[in-house]
């Protein structure tokens, strides 16, 4: 069942479109992936989706809400930057959010220490902001997006500032949170989105390319594909392959040949029996499916 249904959500600046004619649907209980390199509109989308940004044409409809009802209690929102009061302490800063989002006192405060429980960072209640890791301050802003009890989470590329701990921290916190509300965050790792999502949505240059589960792109945009390995001079054997009959097409990277084939098992067969009479100097031999990332870039020239 849909939470959030966009329809040709779109947003000029000066005439020129940053999003154009968006049009998806976010179904409750899912983790979605709002992916694009810089500059494809992903923050944009996503303050429209929170209702601090008006688009210039175009809808966003949350399930139960009519016309121009306010959403902000609907929506819990972590911007790319976030900012804290590095004076107060982890508690003392959920307390006062929620005390913002109209909870009482009394919630606000029990509320702050469950979640704070709940990211990670309880034993680090009482320690000012401005000492917290980046990860932690990333910990804390999930859970101010969350003490109002949204039915949808929102993260602006929730990992791109942090280090590698860091970043682990938070993609098992939202692996974790998946399981019990619906979350849509942005970003441009493609891996990450890989690992965490159960759906994506591709946008390229303000438009949409995709949207739907990583299977569904992979069998919109199938390939079969074998990756050979040589000790050096791949390109020694460029033309041995693109001779064989089932070889469409092969790329080169780096001391890897990237080949395509029209038929897995038989262009696994002929390559394997060429390269075993003719003695090429593999160092290994992968064939499987195509990254999100490999994947995204095929969509993009297509």
């Amino acid at each position: 069942m849909s939470l959030v249904h966009v329809q040709d959500l779109t947003k000029r600046f000066d005439a020129q479109p940053v999003v154009d004619r968006l049009s998806f649907s976010l179904e409750k209980g899912k983790c979605v992936s709002l992916l694009g390199p810089n500059g494809a509109g992903k923050t944009t989308t996503l303050r429209m989706l929170s209702g601090l940004m008006k688009p210039t044409s175009g809808t966003v409809s949350f399930e139960g809400m009519q016309g121009h009802t306010d959403i902000r209690s609907l929506i819990g929102y972590l911007p790319q930057y976030p900012v804290f009061h590095n004076w107060m302490t982890g508690a003392e800063f959920l307390t006062y959010v929620g005390r913002l989002s109209h909870l009482s006192k009394k919630e606000a405060v029990t509320r702050a220490d469950d979640l704070l429980k709940r990211v990670g960072i309880y034993e680090a209640k009482n320690r000012r902001i401005g000492k917290y890791s980046g990860g932690m301050k990333q910990r804390l802003g999930i859970a101010q997006a969350m003490i109002h009890r949204p039915k949808l989470i929102i993260l602006d590329e929730p990992v791109s500032s942090l280090d590698p701990i860091g970043r682990r921290e938070v993609l098992n916190l939202i692996e974790e949170l998946k399981e019990e509300t619906t979350i849509l965050f942005s970003t441009h790792i493609l891996s990450d989105a890989e690992e965490v999502s159960d759906e994506l949505i591709l946008l390229h240059n303000g438009t949409l390319l995709h949207s739907g589960t990583l299977e569904a792109l992979r069998d919109t945009h199938a390939v079969n594909r074998i990756a050979l390995r040589f000790e050096s001079h791949p390109e020694s054997y460029l033309e041995a392959i693109e001779s064989l009959p089932e070889v469409t097409r092969v790329e080169r990277n780096g001391d890897t040949l990237l080949v395509e084939v029209r038929d897995l098992a038989v262009g696994r067969s002929s390559i394997l029996k060429t390269a075993a009479s003719q003695h090429w100097p593999l160092t290994s031999f992968e064939y499987g499916r195509l990254s999100l990332e490999e994947l995204f870039m095929k969509v993009v020239n297509e």
